[in-house]
Order: structure tokens, then sequence, then C-alpha cells
């Protein structure tokens, strides 16, 4: 990159001022992340929009870390976002309009400037695919109280809800860590996610009807659109990357468990995908299949032990959540007589991704009556269409 080309986006792009943080912090923006030297003051040519911010404090040695905090920006052309190390409570804060109006004026000076880090653009592509659907709106619908999204905050908060192996890990993690404690229980807030109910009951409804509205999510999809997304599927996979990258980047349990809910919601719909929202799903669908694209490289390459260690666990066994979603949701798009063209692409992207990168298999079967056989099994029934 030429001289002027790089001044230009020094000039129009947003800065990130952070003063005082001590060496050895972990800090990261978006898909990156590095290891504080003893004259890092933030980072410069920062591409207006949406960004997630995310550190983990470290003990002097630079070997023991803390839990991860982080949180969204949406950085105007020009902006300068200051924070400034607390400490005592070893964490970014805000300064005053006063402090804020005097240190902008020093970066656009260009004061600062040979101790900012240049964003890395090569990267910032890979992040746009990641975050597409993050407005604005969706942060400040879904961000806690105060912004922050950390572990630390959520201790306690899911005591009643199912664990997978992962979660159960994770929360115990949290239970024995001295940084548990360190949080005032008044003070533990978590974001405001939607609320997905995992199973619908209706009053006067049994039997045969109240299954069928569980087997096929569609009717609870179509419900919570109206109800909690003001009719914006645009706002509903906004929160599914909102959940995903606090989960990967910020590793958040509570993030995990609602990305979880999302999917299970539209991997459960029968009667959408095929009729009612074929578009959605397949936004969905190329959403997921850039999240598990990047979580899969990332655990791969071995960059960043914490977001691994989560997906070792939670997606990547042939009998994960994910895999039997996949394996029915596959299905369903297989066997249908009249689909969709650029879902059918993006479904048999997401199936090549998992069949390459892990190893999944996904065994087309035959239905009959309810039976599933393998494609080759020799004692299968022997199906003939009749004409009517």
């Amino acid at each position: 990159m030429d001289s002027e080309a790089a001044l230009e986006l020094v000039k129009h792009g947003a800065t990130l001022l952070l003063l005082d943080v001590p060496q050895y912090t972990l800090f990261g923006i978006d898909t990156q992340m590095f290891s504080v030297g003893p004259s890092f003051k933030g980072i410069k040519m920062i591409p207006p929009g949406v960004h997630f911010v995310f550190y983990s404090s470290s003990s002097r040695d630079g070997k023991e870390f803390s839990p991860i905090i982080g949180f969204f920006i949406d950085a105007g052309p020009s902006e300068v976002i200051v924070r400034k190390w607390d400490q005592q409570e070893e964490r970014l804060v805000k300064v005053s309009e006063e402090e804020e109006a005097r240190y902008t004026q020093a970066v656009c000076s260009l004061e600062f400037d040979k101790q900012l880090g240049p964003y890395t653009l090569s990267q910032y592509g890979e992040w746009k695919r990641l975050s597409s659907y993050i407005t604005k709106s969706i942060i400040e619908r879904i961000e806690p109280i105060g912004g922050e999204i950390t572990v630390t905050a959520e201790s306690g908060m899911m005591k009643n809800t199912p664990k997978s192996t992962m979660e159960r890990a994770l929360d115990e993690q949290l239970k024995t860590s001295k940084f548990a404690a360190s949080v005032d229980s008044s003070q533990k807030k978590g974001c405001y996610y939607t609320s997905i109910p995992r199973v619908v009951k209706r009053r006067g409804m049994q039997g045969e009807e109240l299954t069928s509205l569980n087997l096929d999510k569609t009717e609870l999809l179509e419900s919570l659109i109206t109800k909690n997304y003001g009719g914006s599927e645009d706002m509903l996979l906004g929160e599914l990357q909102f959940a995903f990258i606090a989960f990967l980047m910020g590793q958040s349990l509570e993030a995990f468990l609602q990305w979880k809910s999302l999917v299970s919601l539209l991997f459960g719909c029968s009667e959408a995908p095929l009729h009612t929202r074929s578009q959605l799903f397949m936004m969905f669908i190329k959403v997921i299949y850039y999240q598990l694209k990047y979580g899969l490289q990332k655990d791969r390459n071995g960059t960043e032990t914490g977001a691994s260690a989560l997906l070792d666990d939670s997606w990547l066994s042939a009998d994960s959540f994910l895999h039997h979603l996949c394996k029915d949701f596959f299905a369903l798009i297989q066997d249908a007589s009249v689909v969709d063209g650029d879902l059918l692409t993006w479904t048999r992207k997401l199936r090549e991704l998992l069949e390459n990168s892990l190893g999944w298999e996904f065994q087309q079967c035959s239905v009959v009556d309810g039976m599933y056989f393998e494609e080759n099994d020799e004692y299968a029934p022997v199906v003939e269409m009749l004409d009517e």
C-alpha cells in the first residue's frame, strides 16, 4: 500500500485509542488477536461499521489470563473511540467527554500514530461475512447494561438449563475461578436475547396435534418473527451472528446457548424452508456456513486455544446436536420435490464443508411408514409408486 492510500485510510478509518493497557494483555478486534507490546496505544484504520473488541488481562509474566471481556462498537468514519485501562478492575473504561475531546484532537493530529497498530484489512472480508446482519439497533437491543459481555457475569444465570459436556465443563470452571467472586451479584447482567421455547405447548391441544407442532417448528418461527423481530428476518439473523461472535470471540456460555437455540429452531422447521421462508433459509444456511468455516479453520490452526477447546466438545463429535440437526435438514432438502435453487446450492456447500472438514457422513435414508433404512440396506423394503 502506498503512503497516500495509507494516509487516506488513517483519516477516514476509525481509531480505537486504548490508554495504559498493560503489556502481555491479549487484545482482539473482530477476527484479529495479539499480545500487547510496551508501546501499544490502540488500533487505527478501522473500516467504519460494526466491530467486536475483546481482551483478557494477564499476570505480570504473561502466563495466566483472566476470562475475556468483549463489547460491540459501531464506528463512524474518522471516529475516535477512547478507552482507558482501570488498573484496579483490570478492564477498559470510558473517559470523560472533556478527555475524549482532547484525545480525539491528538489522534487527528497524528500524535499517537506510531503507537497505533493498523487494522489488518486482508481479514476484513472474513469479518464482514460473520457480521453482515448486525446493525447498531441490534447491538443496542441485545447488549447487556454497560455493553460488556463476559462469562464472569453469567455464573448461576443458567442453573436450570440442560447442559452438554462442554457447557458443564465451562460452568464448573467458572464456579471455581477466582474471577467468579470478583463481580458483585447485583451487577451480573446478561444479554437481552430473544427467549426461544424448547417445547411448544398450547391450551386445548394434545396428542398428535401437539406432537406435530413440535416436530415442525415452522409455526413457532413465524410467531417469533412476527412478535419478537417485528417481521424482520434480518433481525433474527443479526441475533444469530451476535450470539456466535459473543460465544467464539467473547467465550460467553450464554451466547453459545442462544446460538444453539436459534440453530435448533431453524433446522427444526420443515414447512418454512420449502414453502414459506425459502429466502430466509438460504440466508441462514449461508450465515452458518461462514460461521462454521471460520470456526473450523481457527480450530485447525490452533490460533485460539480457548475457542478451540469450546469447539471440540460442542460441535465436532458425530453425535453432537449439530450433526443430528444437519442430517435431518439435509435429508429434508434432498427428498423435497421442489427446492429453491439458491437454498439447494448453499445446503450442498454446507454439507461438503462438514464432510470435508470433520469427516461427518450424512447417509441418505429411505423412509417407509416412519421407519428409516440406509440407502444400501439389502433388508429395506422395495417401494413401488402406484398410480392413483
